[in-house]
């Protein structure tokens, strides 16, 4: 009777590590194919801020008047509304009201209608529309206002205007202040703030990658 010799069955060395480059090369894919991501989201917030200037600078330039703080706006932009609050400060070359108030006669909110009217940015331009809060580039509210946010910790934010953008990611934050600003979070035209306390600007080694915050940026 012939005997049967048993044979081992299993990967061999050369199939195992052909495995590991395999594995090595998706992951590697996978983590280039997230920073794009990442990168053209900080691209999309930082056009976010360079939009709405544009808009602002062009509509000044055609209205001779600052959007939202135009004082013959349903005169001179089809269908727009004069905004009526803060009362007193219509006509006054700054953008009154907070950047993210809900009251529908201030001029910071009557801002985004008369852009849109004037065919600066797109977007409703009934202020009663559930989607007429301009939204940033991850999908969270955004405003402007002439009341600087950020007034700590003393000498606060310092400009005409203030572009404030919330939920966004610590990691965004810090590579938007590289683009736009002097990279430092806590100083310059370019600031962080933690969401529960969003007058205190923050240092960047305390910015968290995975938290999100709200950024402003003066001019």
């Amino acid at each position: 009777m012939k005997s049967m010799k048993s044979q081992q069955s299993g990967f061999t060395l050369v199939e195992i590590a052909i495995v590991l480059v395999i594995i090595g090369l998706l992951l590697g894919g996978i983590l280039k194919g997230q920073e794009l991501i990442n990168s053209a989201k900080v691209k999309g917030l930082a056009q976010d801020f360079r939009n709405i200037q544009t808009a602002l600078y062009g509509y000044q330039d055609r209205y001779k008047a600052i959007p939202g703080d135009h004082a013959t706006a349903a005169t001179a932009v089809n269908g727009a509304t004069t905004a009526t609050t803060p009362a007193g400060t219509i006509g006054n070359g700054q953008i009154n009201g907070t950047w993210d108030t809900a009251t529908n006669t201030d001029e910071s909110r009557l801002f985004w209608q008369h852009i849109r009217l004037a065919g600066f940015m797109a977007g409703p331009t009934a202020v009663t529309d559930p989607e007429y809060t301009p939204k940033n580039a991850v999908g969270l509210n955004m405003g402007i206002s002439s009341t600087m946010q950020m007034t700590l910790p003393a000498p606060g934010m310092t400009g005409t205007y203030n572009i404030c953008s919330t939920g966004i990611l610590g990691k965004f934050a810090k590579q938007l202040d590289t683009q736009l600003d002097d990279g430092n979070t806590l100083t310059g035209s370019f600031r962080v703030a933690a969401l529960a306390t969003p007058t205190t600007a923050i240092a960047t080694n305390t910015v968290d990658d995975a938290t999100s915050y709200l950024v402003c940026m003066s001019f």
